[in-house]
């Protein structure tokens, strides 16, 4: 993702509210989001970007989770179904004139990172045992 600059005086202004919105949204997350069906797993829960589009409407909140893959699906329910009062808690700590409709989107990053990092492994263990017969 381009990162924008706004004539000389640091990044975007979107760029800044973007992180601000993810900052706000891991802190309610972590701290204020009380719904039973995926509070365990959201330790488990990173969000990794957020995009904001030009007229602050949207914003797409990127996540990732090392949770059982089976879970994925309860955790996105959980975060489309959480998303109204986080919105508004949104709403309470950021000083825009519209709060984004937010679209939360599985980010598998992560894992395949993880999934990749487990291969090479096995790799240099398997070479380690061929070289040492």
């Amino acid at each position: 993702m381009a990162i924008q600059r706004d004539s000389g005086h640091g990044y975007a202004r979107s760029e800044r509210v973007a992180a601000q919105i993810r900052r706000e949204l891991a802190d309610l997350l972590r701290f204020h989001l009380k719904d039973l069906r995926i509070a365990p797993k959201l330790t488990l829960v990173t969000l990794t970007a957020v995009e904001v589009t030009p007229d602050y409407a949207h914003a797409k909140v990127f996540y990732s989770s090392l949770a059982d893959p089976a879970a994925n699906a309860m955790i996105a329910d959980g975060l489309k179904h959480s998303a109204s009062f986080l919105r508004r808690e949104l709403g309470r700590r950021v000083r825009i004139h519209h709060v984004p409709e937010l679209h939360f989107v599985f980010d598998p990053s992560v894992q395949e990172g993880a999934r990749l990092s487990k291969l090479i492994d096995e790799a240099v263990e398997s070479d380690k045992k061929l070289s040492d017969a």
